[in-house]
């Protein structure tokens, strides 16, 4: 029985002290594929994606820049959204910290945690990392050049002194660990078992207000003090579901899609600080790795930061949203190149799915002016074809979606596109042409079926090609679904008349540009 409850996913709020790169395009197309396979699945999806525009680093920013850090959140938020709607990404809400209703929320939090007996007042003194955002203890941190100390990204330090309000997080050491060890809720395993390492070390209480800056969210009846952007930012997923009003039946997240890098903070203290407010901890988080330019990481010192947008116009937004779920196993890093991603999309989405409904289409719009095939007796092999795209569609593809194993959701795909081309290849209605119209009438019903069925099965992934093949196709949008296009539509659809016209290629081969020749 299909799964009905509502599904809420989030990606990380960007940092926009900076433009987009190619890592942040990465995570948002990542969980766009996700929640457009949910809603494929039927299901009432609510996606939320934006900006983390609070902190000592956007204040820093602006202020070498000479301008007001909300002039500079202003600009460089619309980048991030600009990225999203560039790369067709189906978020319902982006969501900027600096708007009044973020403010709300955070400070709604923070009296439920205050309420708690989880906030006192005191002084902090230690390490903290203004990239980072993030204060570490001394026995995490690695020696840098000089006597400099670095964090353990690698990123510098500085000593802290000011007064702050600090969150009881030593109380929640036990709950947190239990929370860990329960199945599902921090993947990859990995990241599950450095957490629960962390943890077991013993959990200090967290510094959650500063003084030394004015750009946050200001604390409740503390002059002076405005939130630790971790609180701030986390709170960023109750916001948009209306906390603290009624959240409807989203919250509990369903998954917090976020970089590896951050873990901690979503596994660690921000169920503790849900736990404190008496609110439900999200049901998933996973943690992905990082992409690398070339088997680099992409910095600007190196200068081998890719523009996302730019790479999209290069090589078109689909095949670059291919190229990044089918290349890199979830979970785990991985690399990119203009090479790379001109032997994907050539080899898989232009030869094998697209030349199929190239010459699948072509062969019905010059042989039989348009009109679809009918279907006079299926055999074995029918039967077979049948039955492999199905397995594909209600099997192997909603199983590795479901286990956010999106590489193999993406392979079990391409497994049912090479079935269809083995089977064109054997049947060759090419020949049944001059020997048996009726069989080839079937074959290339068959095959205008189960060509369907894929282009709905690839939507979450090449959205907007799956939807010109579809229109192409004839195929109304109410059966865009999982189910809808296993129905019984194909009948209905050639007796209506429908006639299809000569398909345009829906891959044009790609070329490598000059300076990656």
């Amino acid at each position: 029985m299909a799964d009905t409850t509502p599904f809420y996913i989030t990606t990380a709020i960007s940092y926009p002290n900076g433009k987009p790169h190619i890592g942040h395009a990465y995570e948002a197309i990542a969980a766009d594929v996700i929640a457009r396979f949910q809603r494929l699945q039927g299901r009432t999806v609510r996606f939320q994606t934006g900006t983390d525009e609070h902190g000592l680093k956007m204040a820093r920013k602006a202020e070498e820049q000479g301008r007001s850090p909300r002039e500079l959140a202003d600009e460089m938020s619309g980048y991030f959204r600009s990225m999203c709607d560039a790369l067709n990404i189906s978020y319902d809400r982006f969501i900027r910290t600096s708007e009044p209703d973020h403010h709300k929320a955070s400070q709604a939090i923070w009296q439920a945690m205050e309420a708690k007996g989880d906030l006192y007042l005191d002084r902090y003194e230690g390490w903290y990392s203004v990239r980072d955002e993030a204060y570490y203890d001394e026995s995490e941190l690695v020696e840098g050049e000089g006597e400099a100390k670095l964090s353990p990204q690698g990123t510098p330090v500085e000593w802290t002194v000011e007064e702050s309000w600090f969150f009881r997080l030593s109380n929640y050491q036990q709950q947190l660990l239990d929370l860990l060890a329960s199945p599902g809720f921090l993947e990859p395993a990995s990241r599950r078992n450095e957490m629960i390492a962390f943890v077991e070390q013993g959990l200090r209480d967290l510094s959650v207000s500063r003084t030394s800056f004015d750009w946050g969210v200001k604390v409740p009846g503390s002059e002076g003090h405005v939130m630790y952007v971790w609180v701030d930012a986390l709170t960023n997923y109750l916001t948009g579901l209306g906390y603290p009003g009624d959240m409807g039946n989203f919250w509990p997240a369903s998954l917090h899609l976020i970089g590896k890098d951050i873990v901690r903070f979503h596994t660690i203290y921000w169920p503790a600080f849900l736990m404190s407010a008496d609110l439900p901890v999200p049901q998933k988080v996973f943690g992905h790795g990082f992409l690398l330019n070339r088997g680099q990481k992409e910095s600007k010192s190196l200068g081998n930061v890719t523009d996302p947008v730019a790479l999209a116009e290069r090589f078109g937004v689909d095949a670059l949203r291919y190229f990044l779920i089918r290349e890199v196993a979830f979970g785990q890093d991985g690399s990119y190149s203009p090479e790379a991603i001109v032997s994907r999309a050539n080899g898989e989405l232009g030869n094998a799915f697209g030349n199929l409904a190239q010459r699948t289409l072509g062969f019905i719009a010059k042989n039989l002016e348009g009109n679809l095939p009918a279907i006079h007796t299926h055999d074995a092999t029918d039967t077979a074809l049948f039955e492999a795209v199905d397995r594909a569609l209600t099997q192997d593809i909603p199983q590795a979606f479901d286990n956010l194993a999106l590489q193999q959701a993406v392979e079990a795909w391409l497994q049912a596109v090479f079935a269809c081309n083995a089977y064109i290849d054997a049947q060759a209605p090419w020949t049944l042409r001059k020997t048996d119209p009726e069989r080839m009438e079937t074959v290339l019903a068959t095959l205008y079926i189960c060509i369907a069925q894929l282009a709905v099965a690839i939507c979450p992934v090449i959205p907007a090609s799956s939807s010109k093949l579809l229109d192409m196709m004839g195929v109304p949008e109410v059966l865009r679904t999982i189910d809808g296009i296993r129905s019984h539509w194909y009948s209905g659809l050639a007796e209506s008349g429908y006639k299809i016209a000569a398909p345009t290629p829906l891959f044009p081969r790609l070329e490598l540009p000059a300076e990656a020749d």
